[in-house]
């Protein structure tokens, strides 16, 4: 991989936006696909998505933005998959596959696809039978909305191929952000699903009246959880402390640009899920990762409490006020 290879962006929400201005510091074009033929045309007249970072304004030089999915991704090298995972198998459905046979495809989903519960690196290998090795996570912790103020950023790139990790990492630096690298593949994507969860969890104590000294005690116990989680489904040796886990985790509970602390809270102060869900106008991917890592959590039988209380709110439909009240005796 080198800068003048291809690079194509697959999303046309947040976190593919601020994706696209971050690389065009580094790369001579972008390939962007977007599925709104609406925000393609106002791109193209404009400078700015319509929908999402719209401050964000892009030199037409070095993007080549399309809905034509197939042109998107067939004469470039490196794919960018930045859509909400709850779309992902209905957005290949029908795909000519072999196109992405020789490529290297990196996810920036951030969620499970809740179809086969699955995270997005399995999902890649298993749809297009990409290796392993040439598959990769980019990961936080990191607000799109922060990097659209270029706001100093860090990322975590991770592949189980060090030169993939290094050279995505290089791609992705610039005056506003910095970028550490990872073999630890499957443990940065799960820690990345699970912290959604945990941040629900934080949005529904805060909208039920808890504090900041009940908040510091529900994250140390979630970054344990985590710790428990990954090492069990992937045992490989990892500090949980670093800001691939713990930093990724804290900003999206703690962080007003957060969509799922957002939604939890509105959970809290007694918002249906659909009601919620018709409220923001945008996807909370630790709803959908809540449901599949219990389905998955059954192999394991890790123990969870912060992630059952918060399946029992959003599915069985217990009372939150009644669910964290029994949660507060479980935390240490």
């Amino acid at each position: 991989m080198e800068k003048q290879r291809k690079i194509a962006v697959i999303g046309g929400g947040s976190w593919a936006t601020a994706l696209v201005k971050i690389l065009c510091n580094n790369v001579p074009q972008v390939n962007w696909w977007m599925r709104n033929q609406a925000a393609v045309d106002h791109i193209l007249n404009f400078r700015h998505n319509p929908n999402y970072l719209q401050s964000v304004e892009f030199d037409l030089d070095k993007i080549k933005v399309s809905t034509d999915l197939v042109a998107t991704i067939e004469e470039v090298d490196i794919v960018i998959i930045a859509t909400p995972s709850a779309f992902l198998t209905k957005m290949f459905e029908g795909f000519p596959t072999e196109i992405m046979a020789n490529k290297i495809v990196f996810s920036a989903v951030k969620g499970i696809i809740p179809e086969y519960n699955a995270i997005p690196a399995r999902f890649i290998h298993k749809t297009f039978g990409t290796k392993y090795k040439n598959i990769g996570i980019i990961c936080g912790p990191c607000h799109a909305e922060e990097v659209a103020l270029e706001r100093l950023s860090y990322l975590t790139i991770a592949s189980q191929d060090d030169h993939v990790a290094e050279e995505m990492a290089d791609l992705l630096a610039c005056r506003f952000i910095k970028t550490t690298v990872s073999d630890d593949l499957f443990g940065t994507e799960l820690s990345a699903v699970l912290k959604n969860v945990y941040a629900l969890a934080s949005g529904i104590c805060s909208g039920l009246g808890y504090g900041d000294n009940f908040q510091a005690v529900l994250i140390s116990n979630a970054i344990q959880e985590i710790e428990n989680f990954i090492d069990e489904v992937s045992p490989i040796h990892r500090d949980v402390k670093s800001s691939a886990y713990l930093g990724d985790l804290l900003v999206t509970a703690y962080s007003k640009f957060s969509r799922n602390r957002t939604f939890g809270f509105m959970i809290g102060k007694g918002y249906s899920v659909k009601a919620a869900q018709l409220e923001m106008d945008m996807i909370a991917e630790g709803y959908y990762a809540t449901k599949c890592v219990m389905e998955i959590n059954k192999k394991f039988n890790v123990e969870m409490p912060i992630v059952d209380a918060v399946y029992n709110i959003l599915y069985e439909k217990i009372s939150p006020v009644i669910e964290m009240r029994i949660l507060t005796d479980k935390l240490s």
